[in-house]
This record gives C-alpha cells, structure tokens and sequence, in this order.
C-alpha cells in the first residue's frame, strides 16, 4: 500500500525517544519543517545519554549529551527539552515508564506524539534495535491512551485526551511520508550538533551523506525528492 502524506492539521507535538540523538537521525528533518510552520514541538527523553561514548564515564557523558541536545534542539526550532532521569541502558518497559511518559504528555497537551521504532530489529536487517529504544518507543503508545484515562496514574496531573495519533519513525511498516526537501539542511546541523557522539563512533560517519541518502530512498518511497517516513497509530 503506497504512504501517504502525514497529516499536517494540528499545532502542537510531542517527540518522546530514549536518547540524545535519536530524533536527529531522520525525524529532526521533519520537526524542522513543522516548527517552520508554526507548530509547537517539544522533545521528551527517557535517559540523558550518558553510557553512549565508550571511554566517557557517565558522570562526564551524561551532562555533555544534554547539552548536545539542547543546542540540537534548537537547530530545528525547538525550546522545549525534557529528561525524565531514567538509566541509560537500563530502561525497563512497565508502569513505572509509562507513567512518567504519561506525565508529561498530560503536562505538554499534545495532538500528535512522535516515537521511534519499537521493533526487535531494525527493518529488514538483522541489527538488534536498542533495548531502550524498544521500551520507551512501546510505553509511548501506551502512556497516549494512559494518559487520556482520569483513573490511571493520578499522581501525575489531569487527564488528556486529546492525543489523535502517534507516528513511529524508524518503522518497518511506514505508512507516512514528510518531505522533508525544504527542512533537510536543518535536519542535518541538528545532528551535526551531537559532536562528541560522532567522534564517539570513531568512524568516518558523515551526517550530511547518511540523512542525504536516507531521504534520498523515503523520498523514492514516497514519490518526492526527499522524505521522513512514519508509521502511524491510532491512540
């Protein structure tokens, strides 16, 4: 079944993932987009990142990748960075997830949630997708429905229910598009921002040529030049 254009009617997002940069990998093109439209999107991120460079403690990574963050943030437009204090590496699915999730959805009052591929790999290949990527991205989807329940997780402020969908990019299945031809450049400086990350990696990897070619294929999917591709939910 061909993908189909994203619906773009809504005002105000919300991006929950499990680390720094993992929007930048692709949805940061999109978000730029949006924020160049007007809408409101804020980021929420379960750990700060800090077991992600071998050779950095967490005591020195933790603080440097949230700082990565917000200056990448900023690139596409966004003000609002959020941690929710989890341990990287070690996030567990389960209510304890879901309700912080849930706070903040209800606190930020959403129309559309952003996540991350759930899946045990990724696409097609056999590369295990990141335990914490499968928690947070699965409790997402939950917390949506959690916190439109008034009698779930009272602790953590009012009820909303005004969530009408969820996209997952990074998905095997996608069933949406972004064109992203215009906001791509701002995708890519977004990642650029996550420096110590990159030289982390101790690769050539180049952020230009990666969400180049990456675009480059969803856009071939999607029927335009340069694309982000979702998977969409109902919540």
């Amino acid at each position: 079944m061909p993908v189909q254009a994203l619906n773009e009617d809504w005002g105000r997002a919300v991006a929950v993932v499990a680390h720094p940069d993992d929007l930048e990998y692709g949805a940061a093109s999109a978000v730029a987009r949006w924020t160049g439209q007007g809408k409101e999107v804020a980021y929420v991120l379960a750990t700060r990142g800090e077991a992600g460079i071998a050779g950095l403690s967490p005591e020195k990574c933790g603080p440097l990748r949230e700082e990565e963050q917000w200056r990448s943030a900023a690139v596409v437009g966004v003000s609002h960075v959020e941690f929710l204090g989890f341990v990287d590496g070690e996030v567990e699915y389960g209510t304890r997830l879901r309700r912080a999730i849930a706070g903040a959805i209800r606190r930020l009052r959403p129309e559309v949630v952003i996540g991350m591929n759930f899946d045990l790999t990724w696409g097609d290949s056999r590369n295990v997708n990141h335990a914490d990527h499968r928690a947070v991205g699965l409790a997402t989807l939950d917390a949506c429905r959690d916190a439109a329940n008034e009698w779930v997780f009272r602790d953590v402020g009012e009820r909303w229910g005004g969530v009408t969908a969820a996209y997952i990019g990074g998905a095997s299945s996608p069933t949406h598009y972004v064109d992203v031809g215009d906001s791509l450049g701002r995708g890519i400086a977004s990642l650029r921002e996550h420096r110590a990350y990159i030289d982390g990696l101790g690769t050539d990897f180049d952020p230009e040529q990666f969400l180049t070619d990456m675009a480059g294929y969803a856009g071939m999917v999607a029927g335009c030049d340069r694309a982000v591709l979702f998977e969409a939910y109902e919540v």
